[in-house]
């Protein structure tokens, strides 16, 4: 475990809490080709062009693919002394000198040697290129150490040149005691640093590069005072997170308002919880198979990435506008202050072209946060963020920013099940103060939005229908199916068949059902057989509630007019009055199978009448099936005094005794 640099030594190896591009790995040593390459991998992570804070040299670790070869290969620890010694001094050969902190390590037995290379606050830098004393200026573009002059960025080197991002600056105007010790040690413990060894607090604070020494004491930087400091905004008007819920009615009302305050990591942190929570889940075992498919509202992935990157880029000098967070019933917008660096533009973040090397505006903002793991290494976050909301079937997040780039807006839209979900929430609860039109209206209006919903859709019909107006449903359906995926038909087929069905319109009702695909889910084959049995097309029920599976176990209505359909084809066989040995025995079959449905019934939890008249069946089986007669008497005496004013059961009753005698 390191005691000199604040990332994990482990995590640093396996290129975890820092991009990979920010590491470079050497093998072993020698003065003449190492040497050389690293005083200029030591300017170009000083240069810091991109405002990443520069990055490590570890020496006596090989790399393949740009990950470590484990286990390092190791120095010989006599040579290590005089390693560092070679480098210190011919860092003197760098323009303006620079040095890096050094921290011999070791690991899985080998002593390797560690170079820290914050961005500088003079740069640019210049390097010797070879043993000459031609001086070149060198960046790092992805992994690798260029000449900047040969890579058409020296122009914009130049222009950093004294320019220090204003997270790492200096705060003339703070004591380096407003930061907190215990924050910053319960930082170092989350990230697992050996800096936690360190017992003397300024010693701590400068290895941490939270405090610089000027005339003698020490000063520290802004970065220190927004991640540690016990009040931020003392310093730094507008560093809090705002999230604010809105109702979905037409004033924009309110719903709750959160504000979310201390160093921007423990605010980031508790906004994401708070988000997280708000996010529901939505899950649905799939038919014949052990997978269970879903959805969210909004991926955690998609809000986490979104905040984080708030939190990241916004601006915090001269800025007292907040981070906020606009919850709406069909989407999340996160907006930060101002808008994107130069050099972004909408075809980077729509990922129509690649994202281009622009420096950061905020170096140690983003190392921190990468450390804590709730930042991604650089160029991965947007792709991470497209794949998350593409994975949970949301539709693509939207981005925006003026002409003068003073803001940036990241809209996350709500999966459209949740937007469905939260439409028929409203309207249930404007029918239950009496806006039964604007109860409508709602559904109506958000289905013209999202018109492949299965929910909405579904709902929409019932309400058109019980307005009277089935052809206006049929219309409904009719767009629906040219908006949605087919594994999301046939339940809205079969709201729109009982629609026709209550208008008297059988025939078209019919129609659709021959419609349905032979193989449905559980549940959409439940319903198919009771529609079915609604229009006497008893051996489509049948087929239908054959395939209901596990949805018809557990549904004691389901399982009654099951047995209903199987006693309706029994009779339908009788009447047939054919006499051979097939239809007897198909005929028997049916009603046995008939009466263990209906003990199962009698024995599920359900109301009184269901229970009275499954006894009645079931008696009514049995006498065909010439039971016992105290069965019989025994079935319908149970239907008898579940409903005791049902008048058939009696009749019924009566009826047999008469006929037995």
């Amino acid at each position: 475990m390191s005691f000199i640099l604040p990332i994990n030594i482990e995590n640093l190896l396996h290129c975890s809490g820092v991009e990979s591009a920010r590491i470079e790995f050497k093998s072993g040593w020698n003065e003449k080709t190492t040497g050389i390459q690293l005083l200029k991998t030591i300017a170009a992570f000083a240069n810091d062009l991109q405002n990443l804070n520069g990055g490590y040299i570890i020496i006596g670790v090989a790399e393949e693919k740009g990950c470590a070869v484990m286990p390092p290969c190791g120095i010989a620890p006599e040579k290590i002394d005089a390693i560092q010694k070679w480098i210190r001094g011919n860092c003197n050969r760098i323009d303006p000198e620079y040095q890096p902190v050094f921290s011999p390590e070791v690991v899985d037995g080998k002593h390797i040697l560690v170079l820290w290379v914050p961005g500088s606050d003079i740069r640019p830098h210049s390097a010797p290129d070879g043993e000459k004393e031609d001086k070149k200026y060198f960046v790092r573009i992805g992994s690798e150490t260029v000449d900047a002059a040969k890579n058409g960025v020296l122009q914009e080197l130049l222009q950093l040149t004294a320019r220090v991002p204003y997270d790492d600056r200096r705060a003339q105007q703070a004591k380096s005691e407003e930061m907190r010790e215990s924050k910053v040690r319960e930082f170092l413990s989350d990230i697992h640093s050996g800096l936690l060894e360190e017992t003397n607090t300024r010693e701590l604070y400068r290895k941490l590069k939270i405090t610089v020494p000027v005339n003698g004491h020490d000063v520290p930087k802004n970065i220190g005072l927004l991640l540690f400091s016990e009040n931020p905004e003392q310093w730094f008007p507008g560093v809090r997170i705002e999230v604010v819920e809105y109702a979905a009615n037409a004033f924009g009302n309110i719903i709750e308002e959160r504000i979310f305050r201390g160093g921007i990591h423990e605010q980031l942190k508790s906004a994401l919880a708070y988000l997280e929570n708000i996010s529901s889940a939505h899950f649905e075992k799939q038919a014949n198979s052990f997978r269970v498919k879903g959805w969210v509202s909004y991926p955690i992935h998609a809000l986490r990435e979104t905040l984080v990157n708030a939190v990241y880029h916004r601006s915090y000098e001269s800025c007292p506008e907040p981070v906020k967070v606009y919850l709406y019933p069909d989407r999340i917008e996160v907006i930060s202050y101002p808008g994107p660096v130069q050099g972004i533009m909408q075809e980077h973040l729509c990922q129509k072209a690649p994202m281009p090397p622009v420096p950061a505006r905020n170096r140690r903002v983003g190392e921190f946060l990468k450390e804590l793991r709730l930042a991604e290494g650089r160029g991965t976050g947007l792709p991470k963020l497209y794949k998350s909301m593409r994975d949970n079937g949301s539709p693509d997040p939207k981005f925006d920013f003026d002409e003068g780039r003073s803001y940036f807006r990241v809209t996350l839209p709500a999966h459209p099940e949740y937007v469905a979900i939260s439409a028929l929430r409203d309207a249930a609860h404007l029918r239950a103060i009496g806006n039964d039109n604007d109860a409508f209206q709602r559904i109506e209006e958000i289905w013209q939005q999202h018109p492949g919903s299965p929910s909405l859709t579904a709902e929409l019909i019932r309400l058109t229908g019980a307005k009277g107006k089935s052809g206006t449903a049929e219309t409904i359906f009719a767009k629906f199916r040219e908006s949605t995926a087919s594994a999301f038909i046939p339940p809205v087929t079969n709201v729109l068949i009982d629609v026709l069905l209550d208008a008297g319109r059988e025939e078209a009702a019919r129609n659709l059902l021959e419609q349905l695909p032979q193989y449905l889910t559980s549940t959409d084959a439940l319903e198919a057989a009771i529609l079915a049995r609604r229009m006497d097309r008893h051996e489509t029920a049948h087929r239908y509630f054959d395939r209901a599976g596990d949805a018809l176990l557990h549904d004691s209505r389901a399982l009654h007019e099951f047995a209903q359909t199987k006693i309706k084809l029994a009779q339908k066989l009788i009447r047939q009055k054919q006499s051979s040995t097939f239809n007897h025995e198909s005929n028997r079959r049916l009603l046995m199978e008939a009466k263990e449905l209906l003990e199962r019934v009698v024995q599920m939890e359900a109301d009184k009448a269901r229970h009275a008249w499954a006894w009645r069946d079931l008696g009514r089986v049995k006498i065909w099936l010439k039971f016992p007669e105290q069965e019989i008497r025994n079935a319908y005496n149970h239907a008898i005094n579940s409903l005791p004013d049902e008048l058939r059961f009696r009749e019924e009753l009566a009826k047999w005794e008469r006929n037995k005698a």
